[in-house]
């Protein structure tokens, strides 16, 4: 289910005129917002200034034992991430960063990736794209992916979410699948491989799709106070056009798990810890100062830019994660602002896996109806430039690695 649009400025001329007229006072209702948005970067700055890290952190045991209380619940809702201590052992994701680098070097993959296909998908940030590896198959990753901790974890973050509304189930928080994604190695001392701060998951379509306007309807009908970034209704219909590198599966929360330290300065993840910001993002680009013909930059098949012309507030709230070791994760709302420093200053690689948080919908067991094949074939998933680099790799994970719930949340036949 995607998006076609033949006349792209002329739709988006039409749908903010559209919007406006909805919402005549869209000048007012954005200053609102705006001020609830220095409001929480406030508070954000001044836990940092307190030696705080604002991002909130619990520990993978009190997940396992139901011991997370509601309070830390709700501040997770509030910052829309959390980083989860120890859902690995230590042992466990040093031996599988040992693992991935000796897949990736017996399998001759560097020289490999200078064939690479470009999928640009990072085209507009300021920054190149950091040091992520197009390999979704190995051993380590699919052990982790299919892990019952790891389970555990996105079950609990699952239901976080409103997954029932008007009499209607909108997804099994439950009922885990598993989206294959790709790894990160960042060697120490490396610059200019960072990421500019960025929305996944849609761009244009936020505002173009009628099904992602449902999502935001409270915001687009200025009642912004009413918007629930956790109220699954309508997630799982959104439409996105098709891209080589846009997600089309919905995920709960992006994350990774850590198979290296990460510290600040050491060119790993920041975050913009306000769940709601998406509200500021959308109204922002309805007003007067933005060419008509502009949604604050946005585009098709892109990640979303968060930029100083357009969004110079936010900016001024993006926090470093807390410190992490291996075999630690971080979670961040699907449309939750992050970045990746420019800079890796550490001593150390800082290498992750990607592993989000993903339910079982209709909208995602139709993509694991086409990730399966890939797995079989050591394919590239569908949702990644097609460079198939894994389809002859020495050591890759076979359907004979999954236990009986890999299998299931790999849609396996």
């Amino acid at each position: 289910m995607t998006l076609h649009i033949d006349d792209l400025p002329r739709a988006i001329r039409e749908i903010k005129q559209q919007l406006r007229h909805d919402l005549p006072d869209y000048r007012a209702a954005f200053e609102q917002l705006e001020g609830d948005m220095k409001r929480q970067i406030e508070a954000i700055r001044a836990e940092m200034e307190r030696g705080e890290n604002p991002v909130p952190q619990i520990n993978a045991e009190d997940i396992v034992n139901h011991r997370v209380s509601e309070q830390q619940k709700a501040l997770i809702r509030q910052r829309g991430c959390c980083t989860v201590k120890g859902v690995f052992p230590q042992a466990q994701a040093q031996a599988w960063n040992e693992e991935v680098g000796n897949y990736l070097e017996r399998n001759n993959f560097v020289e490999k990736l200078k064939n690479a296909a470009e999928d640009n998908y990072f085209g507009t940030l300021a920054e190149s794209k950091p040091q992520i590896y197009g390999i979704y198959w190995s051993k380590p990753q699919v052990e982790a992916r299919q892990h019952a901790r790891m389970k555990a974890v996105q079950v609990f973050l699952n239901n976080l979410w409103e997954t029932e509304s008007n009499g209607k189930h909108h997804f099994d928080p439950d009922r885990v699948v598993s989206y294959a994604d790709r790894t990160r190695r960042r060697p120490p001392r490396s610059n200019s491989l960072g990421l500019s701060p960025h929305v996944d998951g849609g761009s244009v379509e936020r505002w173009l799709d009628e099904n992602f306007r449902h999502v935001y309807r409270h915001v687009f009908s200025g009642q912004w106070q009413k918007y629930n970034p956790f109220a699954a209704e309508g997630r799982t219909e959104v439409r996105e056009f098709p891209s080589p590198a846009v997600c089309s599966m919905f995920r709960t929360f992006q994350g990774w798990t850590a198979l290296s330290p990460q510290r600040k300065h050491g060119g790993t993840l920041t975050l913009l810890p306000v769940a709601n910001a998406m509200a500021y993002i959308l109204l922002r680009a309805l007003q007067d100062d933005v060419p008509e013909e502009s949604l604050c930059e946005a585009k098709p098949g892109r990640a979303l830019s968060i930029n100083e012309q357009w969004h110079p507030l936010l900016l001024t709230g993006i926090s470093s994660i807390p410190d992490m070791e291996a075999g630690d994760t971080v979670f961040w709302h699907c449309d939750v602002i992050h970045a990746v420093e420019n800079e890796h200053l550490g001593e150390f690689d800082s290498n992750v896996m990607y592993i989000a948080a993903a339910p079982w919908c209709e909208k995602n067991a139709a993509y694991l109806e086409r990730q399966w094949p890939a797995f079989v074939e050591g394919k590239s998933p569908p949702d990644f430039a097609a460079d198939d680099f894994e389809v002859d790799f020495d050591g890759r994970a076979t359907p004979a690695d999954l236990s009986s719930a890999g299998r299931e949340q790999l849609g396996g036949k």
